[in-house]
């Protein structure tokens, strides 16, 4: 069973606009101030971000070039005999095949 717990009483929250107070103008203008704040620091990490991800898009361009020019000299030059494949026996109490490819 969970324990019993005490509810406090909040006080409900009025919808009713402020009073247009010096008060009430600088509290909106403390908010304002901290949400432009928070969203230049926002847009600042955003900035940053973006500025990764291009610098990453530069080198993946750059890697894939290098990568095709390679897979076409590969595909245009003479082609590679496989290496030879050789098999040999287990010794007789064991009676597996085994099969040993050499790179």
């Amino acid at each position: 069973m969970r324990p019993h717990q005490t509810r406090t009483q909040t006080c409900p929250i009025s919808t009713m606009p402020r009073q247009k107070t010096e008060a009430a103008a600088y509290l909106d203008l403390y908010k304002l101030v901290n949400e432009k704040t928070r969203l230049q620091k926002e847009f600042q990490a955003l900035e940053e971000r973006r500025d990764r991800i291009q610098s990453r898009l530069e080198v993946l361009a750059v890697e894939i070039d290098a990568l095709e020019k390679s897979a076409h000299q590969l595909r245009d030059a003479t082609p590679v005999e496989p290496a030879a494949i050789t098999s040999t026996k287990a010794p007789a109490s064991n009676d597996l095949n085994t099969l040993v490819l050499e790179y």
